[in-house]
């Protein structure tokens, strides 16, 4: 007899045995015992959550000699020829490959011919949502109205793409992700029918690894199993097995991103490349092991324990690392390596995008936004305390015993402001805040961005490095806006030009910064 997978063969026979959706059970048991059955359902949900199990069950059920509170005894007639495949009254179609309006029609004319054995003709659709526009309104006049003899199930894991048309005629019902105690609970059971034996923290982390779906904690476990056949399974099997990293790679990895050492951080990625890990789950899980740092970092201590799911020898470990790194920096982390979890999924080289993540971390002066302040600020403090002399006018480059060697070491030299400046530029520089509010996006965020100075006719200069900025400023109808702003401010009309300069460096060369005023100029009447 051929080999049956594990997710097959402990498949849900009743409603009994289906894991992690109680309400939905409660709910379609209650209408068979009390004959309130629909004539079609909706089921959504991420993967491996058990909704074809269920319309199956729903397919025996409705057709079983004898119900047992609602599930099907398995054992009638009915029950078997279901189980078995055989039954002509469930009829199942893939979508994915099944989904033209021929398929569908062809479902239309079957559906004229009454059951010759059982109640019901149940016809359960996986995967709806791939079924064409035209095969969804060939579909739409028998859904709303078919035979009484008839029940639909249709089953999908984006229900957006599924017509509204076909939504309204449906009773949906939607299916949660498992738990990982829930999937643990299970997995317990199958060791014991199998007789396979495995480490607790290997069932664990098996499914925080199926990310909600019993089906694959099932196969992951099949797999795992398969490997070291005849052994107890424990947690470094898995990790081989999976290809994935043991949390203290994590914890040498931040001790090193922490410290700034590249170095360090880089022949730790090596060593993972060598070790032959998956990268993508690499990149999953330290995200995880940063996630759980935070959650130390901000949960009360008397809860903690409710919101990880670890050893208490973990969390001791996690709460010591946390102790070392304030939190900002924590989500900055967090944010340049959810970002990469996005990015690495398609590329091929997966290697080169991690070593640039980790290259981020430990510099932050590479980035630029707000949210890397605090770190940038805090590595300048640590080369002050070090000796380093920090020149704000050189462009960065390497340290070299105690000082900064740059491409450019000139020093940028500002151009002075003038003696007197007229009056008009000063109320427009004075509150250029409240005079950029009334122009209308995107001008606002643009002009927001922009630096002033004055030319040597005394017109106002608005300079950016933004090419989009440029090409945007540069049009008619936002050029009179940005002027009946400034009249209106300022109750005079004020020539100015719109400048492109290459960076901040390029533009204190050339242009006098008038940023240094910094006043609300009042407009009287």
């Amino acid at each position: 007899m051929s080999y049956t997978a594990l997710y097959r063969k402990w498949r849900p026979e009743r409603f009994e045995d289906v894991k992690g959706q109680d309400a939905i059970v409660t709910t379609l048991k209650n209408q068979i015992i009390r004959d309130r059955i629909g004539h079609a359902y909706l089921f959504c949900g991420t993967r491996g959550t058990g909704k074809t199990s269920i319309a199956k069950i729903v397919a025996k059920a409705v057709n079983c000699e004898n119900t047992v509170n609602g599930s099907p005894c398995g054992h009638c007639r009915s029950c078997k020829a279901v189980a078995d495949g055989s039954s002509m009254n469930v009829i199942e179609m893939d979508a994915a490959s099944n989904n033209g309006v021929e398929d569908v029609r062809l479902i239309r004319d079957e559906v004229t011919y009454a059951p010759t054995d059982g109640r019901y003709k149940v016809y359960i659709i996986d995967e709806a949502h791939n079924l064409s526009s035209a095969a969804f309104n060939a579909l739409l006049k028998t859904l709303e109205e078919p035979p009484s003899y008839v029940i639909f199930i249709l089953a999908t894991t984006e229900y957006h793409k599924i017509p509204v048309t076909i939504l309204s005629r449906c009773q949906r019902y939607d299916f949660k992700r498992i738990s990982v105690d829930t999937i643990v609970e299970r997995l317990h059971e199958l060791m014991e029918g199998e007789g396979i034996e495995a480490e607790e923290k290997a069932l664990k982390y098996i499914a925080r690894v199926a990310d909600g779906g019993l089906r694959d904690a099932l196969s992951l476990f099949d797999q795992c199993s398969s490997f070291y056949f005849g052994q107890k399974i424990t947690y470094d099997m898995v990790l081989e097995v999976l290809g994935a990293v043991d949390t203290g790679v994590f914890s040498d990895l931040l001790c090193a991103v922490m410290a700034r050492d590249i170095k360090k951080s880089v022949s730790i990625l090596d060593t993972v490349v060598t070790q032959g890990r998956e990268l993508n789950q690499f990149v999953i899980d330290f995200t995880w092991y940063l996630r759980n740092l935070l959650l130390v970092k901000t949960s009360e201590e008397d809860g903690i324990d409710e919101v990880l799911d670890m050893s208490s020898e973990s969390v001791e470990q996690l709460k010591r690392e946390a102790s070392a790194i304030d939190q900002n920096r924590i989500m900055r982390y967090i944010r340049i390596f959810s970002d990469l979890s996005n990015d690495i999924k398609f590329a091929t080289q997966k290697r080169v995008l991690i070593e640039i993540a980790i290259i981020k971390l430990c510099k932050p002066d590479m980035e630029t936004d707000s949210g890397s302040l605090e770190d940038r600020i805090r590595a300048l403090e640590e080369k002050l305390e070090n000796g380093v002399i920090v020149n704000g006018t050189v462009n960065s480059g390497e340290m070299v015993n105690g000082s900064i060697s740059a491409g450019n070491t000139e020093p940028v030299n500002p151009v002075p402001l003038p003696e007197a400046l007229p009056e008009d530029v000063k109320k427009v520089v004075g509150n250029w805040k409240q005079i950029t509010a009334s122009v209308t996006n995107p001008g606002q965020s643009f002009l927001g961005k922009c630096k002033l100075s004055i030319s040597e006719d005394n017109k106002l200069i608005i300079a950016t490095q933004d090419e989009m900025a440029i090409e945007y400023l540069y049009r008619d109808r936002t050029r009179e806006e940005i002027k009946d702003a400034i009249g209106k401010y300022i109750g005079k009309d004020v020539d100015y030009k719109v400048v492109k300069i290459e960076s901040k460096n390029d533009f204190v060369k050339k242009y006098p910064d008038l940023s240094v005023i910094n006043m609300d100029v009042v407009i009287e009447d």
